[in-house]
């Protein structure tokens, strides 16, 4: 079956054309693809009335926002990002001879591409930290792939059993909003939760340590000595690797500190700017990691069943996966030095 309907100014130049050449209505309409019927009319319409544009680009009513009102609500959206569709529609309508509803604002900013979405939740960042994230970027700004293969990552992250999507929407009447069915349960603290410690390199995933209680300073001391010591004198041979750590205050209490002295011959510790989650690469680890545990199609019921959940889904992560997060490092240094310092989009 041919393409039927009003055709564009350029397939009707074509069914012309191939009916002056000579061509029959069935040669024309398997050649270009149209019906029959498409061909007869079109060609007919040329030769009784000289008819060759199409009349579809004025049919339909008339917009009206044209492209000078376009340019008004754009400036209105860049002025205040978190304005209403209410808002920006009643802002719009001052001074307008011909004022539009909210159902064109929505239109119109949806045919501008604007679309409305939850804003991306990232840390609050202050100006000294921006300036201290800035200058790490600065220093590493020509580091490649093969300079951060040399680097062991490591941070801390918490699983709960239970979580409250506060995302979710229920369709329901007027009268239902208490029905059981339509109820989503919480419990205090998500249910409880597991907490861990992580480290990975280029070359592969490192152990996971589940931490029975709150991290502190002597808490990490048996893990930097018990998981990290080993690890970085067996993957770095000729003692060139990096150990990176966030500033959490018992990574830098006095007693980490004096170990990681008493070692500095056999690794390096990474200098670290605060408040840079979007510079380590685990962070997206542990997205891989909460993705799996909420897909398992036997969710765990209490928190040794949660942590071995963890601990499996940790170990099966594919290389490729880990691998990728590292080489993206030489991206997210330039992403700080573009922000000058500020958020980034990882």
């Amino acid at each position: 079956m041919g393409k039927k309907g009003d055709l564009s100014n350029f397939e009707r130049g074509m069914v012309v054309g191939a009916r002056w050449a000579g061509l029959s209505i069935s040669q024309s309409a398997q050649l270009l693809g149209f019906s029959h019927t498409t061909i007869s009319r079109v060609y007919k319409e040329w030769c009784e009335k000289g008819k060759t544009s199409s009349m579809r680009q004025s049919c339909g009513r008339k917009c009206l926002v044209d492209a000078r009102g376009q340019r008004r609500m754009g400036r209105l959206i860049q002025a205040d990002r978190r304005a209403t569709l209410t808002e920006i529609t009643t802002r719009y309508n001052r001074g307008m001879q011909q004022s539009i509803c909210e159902a064109t604002t929505h239109t119109t900013l949806r045919r501008m591409g604007y679309n409305s979405r939850r804003p991306h939740r990232v840390p609050l960042i202050s100006t000294t930290n921006r300036k201290k994230r800035l200058q790490f970027a600065r220093a590493h700004q020509n580091w490649t792939v093969e300079d951060c293969k040399n680097v062991a990552w490591s941070d801390e992250s918490r699983f709960l059993l239970r979580y409250s999507n506060g995302r979710v929407r229920i369709w329901h009447k007027q009268n239902e909003n208490m029905d059981p069915s339509y109820l989503v349960a919480t419990v205090q603290a998500g249910g409880g939760g597991v907490m861990v410690w992580g480290m990975f390199s280029w070359h592969t995933l490192g152990p996971l340590v589940p931490i029975g209680h709150r991290l502190n300073a002597t808490g990490y001391l048996s893990i930097v000595s018990d998981h990290v010591h080993p690890f970085m004198t067996t993957m770095y041979l000729s003692s060139d690797g990096n150990f990176q750590q966030d500033n959490a205050p018992c990574h830098k209490a006095r007693i980490i500190s004096n170990w990681f002295l008493e070692h500095d011959n056999e690794f390096t510790v990474l200098k670290w700017p605060p408040q840079s989650p979007d510079l380590n690469p685990i962070e997206h680890l542990w997205d891989v990691v909460e993705r799996e545990f909420r897909a398992l199609d036997v969710y765990p019921t209490n928190l040794h069943q949660l942590q071995d959940a963890v601990l499996s889904i940790w170990a099966n992560i594919s290389k490729e996966c880990f691998q990728h997060r590292v080489e993206s490092m030489p991206r997210r240094i330039k992403a700080v030095l573009k922000a000058k310092g500020g958020q980034t989009p990882y």
